[in-house]
This record gives C-alpha cells, sequence and structure tokens, in this order.
C-alpha cells in the first residue's frame, strides 16, 4: 500500500490517492485498487483531504444541519475597502490566513482582527478597537475587549508560533538572501525577565529588550523574529538562528548580515552548516588591511567604477582559516575555505564621512572641555584627544592628528565578504537590499506602536508580539507592491490604504448587503496591489 500522485492536465490540480495492490485469480493479474486522498497544496505539499459523500441520513431533532447564512437583523453601513484589500492578501496572495487558522484554529479571526486594527489605526492604543470596529468589517466581527484581547495575547503559544514560522518559510522564495538585523525596544517594566540594560543605536537609557528580525530580500516580507534579553549583542546571536533554522527545516540558507555580526566564531559556523553568505567586514581587521593597501591605487581607476552606483569595487579570492572544534574528540579541525573579499571605493561616501567624523571630533572635543563624558563613547574620547588639566592654565584637549590623519585614509571605503558572490557589485546590490529590515523595524516601532512595550507579562508580550508581526507582514506586502508598480511618486503608504478605506458595505434587513462606489482610482489601487475589486 502507498500514495501515487496524478496532475490533470486541463486544471493543473495534482490529487493523492492512496494505492493498494491484489491478484485478480480471475484474470491472472496484478491489479491495484484506489481511494482518493485529497488535493495536494501546490505552495506546502501537503494533501488537503476532498470531502465524504455519504447519502443523506434522514434528519431528527439530533443530528446537525447545514448552517445558513447569517440572517441580516439589523441596518449598518461600515467601512469595508480596506479590510477587503488585507483579507484578499491574507487569503490568496500570501497563505498567512490558512497558517493562522491551521496554528491557531479558534483564535485567527481575533488575530487578524486586531492586526488590521493595527494597520489602519496608525500610533493607535489597542484599548480603541471597540470604537473601531464598530466602523469596520473586519474577521472576528465583534468587540475584542481590553481584558479579552490580554487573555489572547497569553494564549498564543511557542509550539504554535514556531508550526506557523515552518509553513511561512516553504512558502517563500528558497534563492533569495534573507536579511537578519537586531534592534532595541524599550520597557519600564521590571515583571520581564528579558528587560536588561545594553547598548542601543538610539542611545536609550532604559531598559530593554532585543528583537531579531529575518526579511526575503526579494520578496520584501518578514517571516521569522525571536526576542533576545537587552544585553546580548548582536555578535553572539548567530549560534541561536543556526539551531533554529534546523528546527524548522530551512535547508540551504543565503543570509546578509551587517558587520555587527561578523567575528571569526560565526563565519566559522556558517560555513560549517554550509550557509552562503554576504557579511559586512571593517576595515581595522588585519587581512582587510592588507588587502586594501595593495589595492587603493586600483580602487580609483574608471574601469573598477559601476556608474549605477558611483562606486568602484574589485573582489579579491582569499582563503578563510576555519577551524571547528570537536569537543567529542578533543580536537580542533582546521582547514582553508574559499571565499571572496570584496572592497569598495564611493567618492560621495567620502565626502559624506568626512563631514560625519568632523562633527563626532566636534562633540568629542565639547564634551571633554565641559568634562560631560558620554559612556557610550568612552574610548573615542582617549582614542582621538589627549586631555591635561593644571591649577594654572586650567583644561586643554589635544587632538590626535596622526590617529586622525589614520581614519582620514579610509573615508569612502568598505568591504564585504562573502562565499558565494565573486562579483563585488552583484553583492553590493543584495546587501543594500538589506534596508529593508530598517525599514521594518521603523514600521514596527513608529507605525505599529511598538517602541515601549505596553505590557506587564511575558506571555502577554510575546503574543502582542506575535500579532505586531502579523500587522507587519502585510504592511511589507503593501509597500513592496507600491514600490514595484512606481505608485510612490504619487501615493504613501496611509494615503493608498485610506483612500481604500472609503469604499463602504450597507447592510439593510430584507435588502442584503450593497457595495458603495468604486471609483476607477480605486480599482487600479487594487489591481496594483494584486487584488481583483470588490463585487458583490
Amino acid at each position: 500500500m502507498g500514495i501515487i500522485y496524478q496532475t490533470n492536465k486541463k486544471t493543473g490540480i495534482t490529487y493523492a490517492y492512496q494505492n493498494e495492490s491484489y491478484w485478480d485469480k480471475e484474470k491472472q493479474q496484478s491489479r491495484a485498487k484506489r481511494k482518493l486522498l485529497g488535493k495536494v497544496d501546490p505552495a506546502t505539499g501537503d494533501i488537503i483531504p476532498t470531502r465524504s459523500y455519504k447519502k443523506k441520513e434522514h434528519i431528527t431533532e439530533s443530528t446537525p444541519t447545514k448552517p445558513c447564512p447569517i440572517a441580516i437583523t439589523k441596518y449598518q453601513r461600515c467601512f469595508f475597502g480596506a479590510t477587503y484589500l488585507f483579507d484578499q492578501i491574507g487569503g490568496k496572495s500570501l497563505g498567512l490566513t490558512t497558517d493562522l487558522k491551521d496554528c491557531f484554529p479558534e483564535d485567527y479571526k481575533k488575530i487578524l482582527s486586531i492586526a488590521y486594527y493595527l494597520i489602519l489605526e496608525e500610533n493607535n492604543a489597542l484599548s480603541r478597537f471597540s470604537h473601531w470596529q464598530k466602523l469596520h468589517i473586519h474577521p472576528y466581527g465583534e468587540d475584542i475587549a481590553s481584558q479579552r484581547s490580554s487573555e489572547l495575547f497569553q494564549s498564543i503559544d511557542e509550539e504554535n508560533r514556531m508550526r506557523f514560522f515552518e509553513k511561512q518559510g516553504r512558502r517563500r522564495i528558497e534563492k533569495e538572501y534573507w536579511a537578519f538585523d537586531i534592534t532595541s525596544i524599550s520597557s519600564y517594566s521590571e515583571a520581564l525577565s528579558q528587560v536588561k540594560k545594553g547598548r542601543n543605536k538610539e542611545h536609550d537609557r532604559l531598559p530593554q529588550i532585543n528583537l531579531a528580525l529575518l526579511f526575503g530580500e526579494e520578496s520584501g516580507l518578514p517571516f521569522y523574529y525571536r526576542k533576545l534579553a537587552g544585553n546580548i549583542t548582536d555578535v553572539k546571536t548567530i549560534r541561536q538562528l543556526m539551531t533554529e533554522f534546523d528546527v524548522m527545516g530551512y535547508k540551504k540558507i543565503r543570509v546578509v548580515l551587517d558587520r555587527g555580526f561578523y567575528s571569526k566564531g560565526n563565519i566559522d559556523l556558517l560555513y560549517k552548516n554550509h550557509q552562503k553568505f554576504i557579511v559586512g567586514v571593517k576595515l581595522g581587521l588585519n587581512y582587510v588591511k592588507s588587502i586594501l593597501e595593495e589595492e587603493r591605487a586600483n580602487l580609483q581607476l574608471w574601469s573598477n567604477l559601476e556608474t549605477q552606483f558611483g562606486t568602484h569595487g574589485i573582489c579579491r579570492p582569499i582563503l578563510w582559516d576555519y577551524e571547528q572544534e570537536r569537543p567529542y574528540k578533543g580536537d580542533t579541525i582546521k582547514d582553508k575555505r574559499r571565499a571572496y573579499l570584496l572592497i569598495f571605493y564611493n567618492p560621495e561616501k567620502a565626502a559624506r564621512d568626512q563631514a560625519d567624523m568632523n562633527d563626532y571630533y566636534t562633540s568629542l572635543y565639547n564634551d571633554l572641555m565641559t568634562n560631560s563624558r558620554k559612556d557610550y563613547r568612552s574610548n573615542d574620547y582617549d582614542r582621538y584627544f589627549t586631555v591635561t588639566e593644571t591649577p594654572k592654565r586650567g583644561r586643554k584637549v589635544v587632538p590626535k592628528e596622526n590617529v586622525m590623519r589614520e581614519a582620514a585614509r579610509n573615508y569612502g571605503y568598505f568591504a564585504l565578504l562573502s562565499n558565494e558572490v565573486s562579483d563585488p557589485f552583484e553583492a553590493l546590490s543584495i546587501y543594500r537590499n538589506k534596508d529593508i529590515v530598517e525599514k521594518g523595524f521603523g514600521n514596527l516601532k513608529e507605525r505599529l506602536n511598538f517602541r515601549r512595550m505596553q505590557v506587564s507579562s511575558e506571555l502577554s508580550l510575546n503574543g502582542k508580539l506575535f500579532i505586531e508581526f502579523i500587522a507587519l507582514i502585510y504592511l511589507s506586502y503593501v509597500k513592496k507592491k507600491i514600490q514595484d508598480a512606481g505608485l510612490f511618486e504619487k501615493w504613501s503608504l496611509q494615503g493608498l490604504i485610506d483612500e481604500l478605506d472609503l469604499i463602504e458595505l450597507f447592510e439593510a434587513p430584507g435588502h442584503g448587503r450593497v457595495l458603495s462606489e468604486i471609483t476607477e482610482k480605486q480599482k487600479d489601487l487594487y489591481e496594483a496591489m494584486g487584488v481583483e475589486p470588490p463585487s458583490l
């Protein structure tokens, strides 16, 4: 007994059958019995069971009947156009609705409704959901009170969250690079165990958690996140990322990382897991510094210029000194691995670097003169200046010009390391697309109102963060579609959503549902989003 698959040439649908072989004594030959199991989902490969057709039984009081459409009992006029857009995106384009229903069968409609609210009510607290839901058609169709939303957050468990990531990961393009980065989210809460004091780009003094986010560079969509303790640095996260890739069944992943994730141990780990990568590297590393000195003159040549980027670039193949410790054998494997060092020079970046460093030197100097040092700059004060103080002459701050001169030599230069891409400008194009993660963080913090965590328990934080992530998927999809269609010249993200949100649905007892007028402009926007305009 086994399963066989057969594709209908006319419809393109693949069906799965249970096949059982037996011996036909009369015909003296092998025969087979087949039983239809269902259709095969082209995205996931799962078998979707077909309905079983049985003879209708006599209906009694105890026999459940087929549910009928809910009768319209009251007059109601609600905004419909934007939530219809999200219904279509989640149901047909991204498979979000299917995956959420499979992982959270009892709560998926509540999750979707709150996600829609977070998108449409930019920066508004969840306490306004009750008002919003009275004016909008949404999946759950009823109010979700504050207590109910807290219960919903706490019901979103780790097992089903990971199942959701696994399902969404299968739907993504396997050949695209996955951009990975980390941001910090501040909190006033003392009840969250992962809230710790750490370093962040905004120099916020509040305790924080860190949030790691993974985006597909070609699809422009997020499909994995993980929260970390606030004192965990970027460089320490790669080992856990590789482990979770393995848990979720992600194989042959291509990742792009900024230089904050660079360490010899992390590069060795990526090689060990057979992952393709592009990672930013610091110019101060010995092997980078050595090759840069050899190639400075070549990086000024027109023949190494790519006018599209306004940047000069070269590739130098190198051999990576790979090491792998084997604790179970008590030894270390040492070998050579192929890699490509890609070095770039951009004259405009050189001018920006000089202006930025001049401002930074001035800021450091003023801090020293006023004796108001900042902790996050502590190393740079001593690196670039010498401070002396005497009772007679007072405080004197002298720049270390030799150090500044050496730093100026590298204005405009930067470098990448890859074990796959040898073309410098292909690598640069992939690396620059990494800013989709930064934009995703911006949407999460600003538009989805998650700059400060307003929850009091770990379970609530986990659940709210998951729903914020669902909202971020919708936002990212719409932004990518706007960008691909070249609509940003005429429309902002908010403006496009507001334009579609104007479409109303009117319900009247005895008359059914009536859709308001849809303009040609609105039809064009739906089509640009890959969605068929609504009709009844």
